[in-house]
C-alpha cells in the first residue's frame, strides 16, 4: 500500500513537471481540420490554374509550379493565391485556437503560460524567416521554389518548437523538411507536395495525436 502511494506521488510530480516545461494542450483534432482546410484550398488552387488561359504560359524563369504543368502568374492570380492561402491559414488558426483552448481548460492548464509563450516564440522565428524568404523569391521571380521553401521552413519551425511541446511534433517537422527537399527536385509537381505536407500529413498526425492523447 505504501509503495502504491509513493508511486502515485511520483507520477503526480512527473505530471506537474511535464506541465511546467511542456505545452501539452495541443489538440490533435486541430491538425485534422488544418489538413482538411489545406486540401480544400489546394483543390480550388488547382481548378483555378486549370482555367488559366494558355496565353499566360511563359519561360522557365517566370513559371509557377502546379500539379501537372507550369503557368505564369498574373497580378490577379497572385491575389487569388494569396487569398486562398490566407483563408486556409485563418481557418486553421481559429480552429486550432478554439480546440486547444478547450483542451487546456479541460486539462486544467493555462493556455497562455510561460511555456506556451516560449513555444509560440520558437515557432514564429523560422516561420517569419521563411515567409520573408518566400516573398524575396517571388520578388526575384523564382516562383518554383516557393512551395519547397514553405515546407522546409514550416518543418524547421515545428522542430524548433517541439522541445516545448509533445515530441510527436518533432517527427512531423522532420517529415515536412524531407518532403520540402524532395519537392525542390520536382517543382513542376509542387501543388501535390504542398497538399501532402500541409494536408495529408496534418490529418494523419492529428488522428494519431487524438487517439494517443485525447481519446477517452
Amino acid at each position: 500500500m505504501k509503495e502504491k502511494e509513493e508511486l502515485d506521488t511520483l507520477n503526480e510530480i512527473r505530471t506537474l513537471m511535464e506541465r511546467s516545461s511542456r505545452f501539452i494542450s495541443l489538440s490533435g483534432l486541430s491538425g485534422v481540420f488544418a489538413g482538411t482546410y489545406a486540401l480544400i484550398g489546394a483543390y480550388f488552387a488547382y481548378n483555378y490554374m486549370q482555367e488559366m488561359p494558355a496565353s499566360e504560359a511563359s519561360s522557365i524563369g517566370d513559371r509557377i509550379m502546379s500539379s501537372l504543368f507550369y503557368r505564369r502568374v498574373s497580378d490577379s492570380s497572385y491575389i487569388f493565391f494569396f487569398l486562398d492561402a490566407f483563408i486556409v491559414l485563418a481557418l486553421s488558426l481559429i480552429t486550432g485556437f478554439v480546440l486547444t483552448q478547450r483542451k487546456a481548460k479541460k486539462s486544467g492548464q493555462n493556455m497562455w503560460d510561460s511555456t506556451a509563450r516560449r513555444l509560440l516564440f520558437n515557432l514564429c522565428i523560422p516561420l517569419f524567416t521563411g515567409g520573408l524568404f518566400c516573398i524575396i523569391l517571388l520578388y526575384h521571380g523564382i516562383v518554383g521554389l516557393v512551395g519547397p521553401c514553405m515546407l522546409i521552413f514550416y518543418g524547421l519551425a515545428l522542430v524548433n518548437a517541439s522541445k516545448y511541446t509533445l515530441n510527436d511534433i518533432r517527427y512531423l517537422g522532420l517529415l515536412e523538411i524531407v518532403l520540402g527537399l524532395v519537392c525542390a527536385f520536382y517543382t513542376g509537381h509542387g501543388l501535390i507536395f504542398w497538399s501532402i505536407g500541409f494536408g495529408v500529413l496534418h490529418i494523419v498526425y492529428g488522428i494519431r495525436m487524438y487517439y494517443k492523447y485525447e481519446r477517452e
